[in-house]
C-alpha cells in the first residue's frame, strides 16, 4: 500500500520534472514569473487551480466521460503557455490584480483541464485496468503538486536573486522570461500535427 502511494506520488513528480515534457515547467514558469515571495498565497491557488484542472481532466478522460483529439490537445497546450506569456509581456511592471477571484484564477484552472487531457492516454497505459484508479490518480496529483511547488520555488527564487543582486527591475526580470518562453513555444505550435 505505501509502495502503491510512493509510486503514484514519484510517478506525478517525474511527470512534471520530465525534461522531455518540459511544456509543464514552461507553463509554470509563465504562471510564476509576474511574482514575488510575498505572493506565495497567491501563486499556490493558481498552481492548485491548475493542478485542479490538470486531475478532473484526468478523470473525466480515464473514466471515458470525455474524449478529444489528441492532435487538438497537443496543439491547445502550447497555446495555453503562449497566452500566458504574452499576458505576461503586456501587464509586465504592473503589479499583479489583487482580486480574489479573477480571470487568471478560472484561467488557470481551464488551462489544468487542457493540459490534463494531454496526458490522459499516458495515465491510462501506466495504470491500466487498476481497481482503484481514482485514488491512484489522487495520489498522482499529489506528486504533481509537490512538483510543482519546486518549481514555483525555484522560479520565486531566481526572480529574488536576479531583481535583488543584478538590480533587474521585475518588469524587465517578466519581460525577459517570458520572451523566452514564447520562443521557446511556437516551435512547438508549428510543429504540431495540428497545423
Amino acid at each position: 500500500m505505501l509502495e502503491d502511494f510512493l509510486s503514484n506520488v514519484k510517478y506525478g513528480v517525474d511527470h512534471v520534472l520530465d525534461i522531455n515534457a518540459y511544456d509543464h515547467v514552461l507553463f509554470l514558469i509563465v504562471l510564476t514569473v509576474p511574482y514575488i515571495f510575498k505572493d506565495w498565497k497567491r501563486v499556490l491557488l493558481l498552481v492548485s487551480l491548475f493542478t485542479l484542472g490538470h486531475t478532473l481532466s484526468l478523470v473525466l478522460a480515464v473514466y471515458k466521460i470525455v474524449t478529444v483529439s489528441s492532435a487538438l490537445v497537443e496543439f491547445l497546450i502550447p497555446v495555453t503557455i503562449l497566452i500566458m506569456a504574452i499576458f505576461n509581456v503586456f501587464t509586465a511592471g504592473k503589479g499583479p490584480k489583487k482580486e480574489r477571484i479573477g480571470v487568471l484564477f478560472f484561467t488557470a484552472l481551464f488551462f489544468g483541464l487542457i493540459h490534463g487531457l494531454g496526458f490522459a492516454r499516458e495515465f491510462k497505459m501506466f495504470f491500466g485496468d487498476s481497481h482503484n484508479k481514482l485514488l491512484s490518480l489522487i495520489e498522482f496529483a499529489l506528486g504533481i503538486e509537490i512538483a510543482q511547488v519546486i518549481i514555483v520555488f525555484i522560479v520565486l527564487f531566481l526572480a529574488f536573486l536576479i531583481q535583488t543582486i543584478f538590480r533587474f527591475s521585475k518588469r524587465d526580470w517578466v519581460m525577459v522570461i517570458s520572451s523566452i518562453v514564447i520562443g521557446l513555444v511556437i516551435p512547438m505550435i508549428l510543429g504540431s500535427n495540428l497545423l
